[in-house]
């Protein structure tokens, strides 16, 4: 097998793998759906309204963020996640019932993005360190990898498919379609070979326990920078929802079809950044920065595009370098993590990754609505730029980081310190055993 997608020679991951995809992109199809429908058909184009909603939908990442790292390091992974994924559903064929039959109102959808984020909270943290159930040994880093790029290439193709059976069936059967997306994964979770999953030793309960992933983190200047890029790009960038509707709608004049095929035309370099990621052996510094960077580079030129096909090109580079940045992170905070507190840890990435939206959303809504889509896209391109300036103030302090310049070409070095992260690792796993 293709080294790309070595790790899914193994049953229990292949079998996981191909219903949790199914069910990702379900999850991005409602998520789209009820943005359309608040933008549409409950609102007058109204960008704070959406806004509003994604806050309630990715604020639980934030608010319950101590609780579900617990619960992923407690509890029997594969049972919690048959609970989330078995409730979502649920939320997801209500809200299509209320939609379908044309009683839903705003207010309505503001409680059901609620509660989804409320179980999408708690499904997070599971689904991100259930991989190290499923694969083991050298493949464990390709397997984090594809897991990661399951997740956020659903998070791109999710939104395309969901634009074009807006324009054909209706957002509240988008609503349906995701409810029965949620067997295939309960489906994939009952055939595992429960005999063989790697069952890791479950962290003791004791005093401190919800805080001690904080003091991991704050201990660990290597996923403390990974955690500070995420929350920038994550909050004030990550926000395709408000950017691809209000410039399709506002700027272009496009149905939900056109705003479909947006969202495919990024889901293109989603799927060749999340590939890229998946080949390497394993995550690599270097990207994440330069992951940042040309984030903010794709989004200020989206912003600047004057024609629909235009801008639909300029998403491709938004696509790559979204899916590189934030594959490399996820793995990178995996692989270096202890897997006592992988839990805890993943949740503390997830609410920043997800729990950042309440905080951006509101307001790249009100800069959409106030100065126009363009400058909303502007405000994404300055969180990348941000989140590189921070990256290279790490690589300064930690790594040693060197600019040279010599026969008219600019050299950039800095230490390749794999070896010392895993040896600050190895020293807060004794702290933490003493």
């Amino acid at each position: 097998m293709s080294a790309m997608f070595r790790s899914l020679s193994g049953y229990n991951y292949r079998v996981w793998s191909g219903g949790a995809i199914v069910s990702n992109v379900g999850t991005w199809m409602q998520r789209t759906a009820q943005d359309w429908l608040v933008l549409t058909q409950l609102t007058h184009n109204n960008a704070i309204a959406v806004g509003i909603t994604m806050a309630l939908q990715f604020g639980p990442q934030l608010l319950l963020m101590p609780v579900t790292g617990y619960a992923a390091d407690h509890f029997d992974r594969r049972k919690l996640l048959m609970a989330t994924q078995t409730v979502m559903g649920i939320l997801g064929l209500g809200l299509g019932i209320m939609t379908v039959t044309g009683v839903v109102q705003l207010w309505q959808v503001y409680v059901f993005a609620l509660l989804l984020g409320c179980a999408a909270a708690f499904d997070a943290p599971v689904r991100q360190t259930f991989v190290s159930e499923l694969v083991t040994g050298t493949n464990l880093s390709n397997a984090v990898a594809l897991n990661s790029a399951s997740f956020n290439v659903a998070r791109m193709i999710g939104p395309a498919v969901a634009g074009l059976l807006i324009a054909v069936v209706g957002a509240g059967w988008v609503f349906m379609i995701n409810a029965a997306s949620f067997a295939a994964v309960l489906i994939s979770l009952r055939m595992l070979r429960v005999s063989e999953l790697n069952r890791e030793p479950r962290a003791p309960k004791k005093r401190g326990g919800l805080v001690e992933g904080f003091r991991y983190v704050s201990k660990r200047p290597d996923i403390m920078v990974i955690m500070i890029m995420v929350f920038l790009i994550g909050t004030f960038g990550l926000n395709f929802p408000i950017f691809i509707s209000t410039m399709s709608v506002s700027v272009f004049h496009q149905g939900a079809g056109e705003y479909g095929l947006l969202s495919s035309i990024m889901a293109i370099g989603s799927v060749v950044g999340a590939l890229l990621s998946a080949r390497r052996a394993k995550p690599r510094a270097a990207l994440l920065f330069a992951g940042a960077a040309f984030f903010g580079f794709g989004c200020a030129l989206a912003g600047l595009m004057p024609s629909y096909w235009l801008f639909g090109i300029s998403l491709t580079i938004i696509g790559i370098s979204a899916q590189t940045l934030m594959t490399t992170a996820n793995g990178t905070v995996q692989m270096a993590t202890d897997p006592a507190l992988r839990g805890r840890v993943m949740a503390i990435y997830m609410a920043i990754f997800m729990g950042g939206t309440p905080i951006g959303a509101p307001i790249v809504g009100w800069v959409a609505d106030t100065f126009g889509p363009r400058w909303a896209l502007g405000v994404g391109a300055a969180s990348g730029i941000a989140a590189a300036l921070v990256g290279v103030f790490y690589l300064v302090k930690y790594r040693n980081l060197r600019v040279e310049f010599s026969s008219w070409r600019v050299h950039v070095t800095f230490d390749d310190r794999a070896d010392a992260s895993e040896a600050i690792a190895a020293e807060e796993v004794a702290v933490l055993k003493a």
